[in-house]
């Protein structure tokens, strides 16, 4: 059985991942001089990221690496609540940590322009120009299908060992439609990490990015218990 430590350093480490590897992509590779990745580079970025963190941290600490996630399981029944203060830390320590080695990075060069810095945002720092209600739309209802796909792919009725695939894929999916509208958080430690080092703006809207996918988990979770969950 995993003791307290080595889950908060599973998650720790998988939500770093998460971070470095799908921000990582948006600020280094997606606009690169002719080789950019895009929008659909970066989206697969984020789900190669959870996929193969949850595949090899899963076992260990549950995969969670997102606050709105450890707390939709709780109201899902898949996890104790006297947890999630533990879980909540370490995944935003390691968003914390991600973000400030991306930042070493992209600022290694003479230069060098960080822009956004991966950051959420709405009104004029969202990359459509999409308002408040559309950001808070966007990402509750993308939160809440993510905690569904999660709760669904992850039951005693699913296939074995594609929990992950199907959760990855769905991240995947996610980024694909949100990129425009708030660059996509669906997490709140994935907000907080760039918004500690991009830029001022982002520390000013992140409450939406910290309220829309908690409402969103809570939303799903909640859902998914009353009309699918097993006894």
């Amino acid at each position: 059985m995993p003791t307290s430590l080595q889950k908060w350093s599973a998650e720790f480490l998988g939500t770093f991942w998460l971070v470095f590897g799908g921000c990582g992509s948006a600020v280094l590779a997606a606009a690169f001089p002719q080789l950019g990745i895009g929008f659909l580079g970066v989206s697969l970025a984020f789900g190669l990221a959870v996929l193969t963190a949850a595949y090899a941290l899963g076992p260990i600490s549950g995969g969670h690496f997102n606050p709105a996630v450890s707390l939709g399981l709780v109201i899902g029944g898949r996890f104790k609540a006297s947890e999630l203060p533990g879980y909540v830390a370490a995944q935003v320590l390691g968003a914390t940590v991600a973000a400030g080695l991306l930042y070493l990075v992209a600022t290694g060069k003479p230069g060098a322009d960080i822009g956004g810095f991966a950051t959420n945002g709405y009104g004029e720092h969202s990359p459509g120009g999409y308002g408040l209600v559309a950001a808070l739309v966007t990402e509750v209802v993308l939160t809440a299908i993510f905690l569904i796909v999660i709760l669904g792919a992850t039951s005693r009725r699913a296939a074995e060992g594609a929990g992950g695939l199907a959760i990855g894929l769905c991240l995947a999916l996610i980024h694909l439609v949100s990129i425009p509208v708030t660059n996509t958080s669906v997490n709140p430690a994935r907000s907080t990490g760039p918004a500690l080092f991009g830029p001022a703006h982002a520390l000013s809207e992140l409450w939406v990015f910290w309220a829309a996918p908690m409402a969103g988990a809570l939303l799903g979770a909640a859902l998914y218990r009353v009309l699918f969950g097993e006894d």
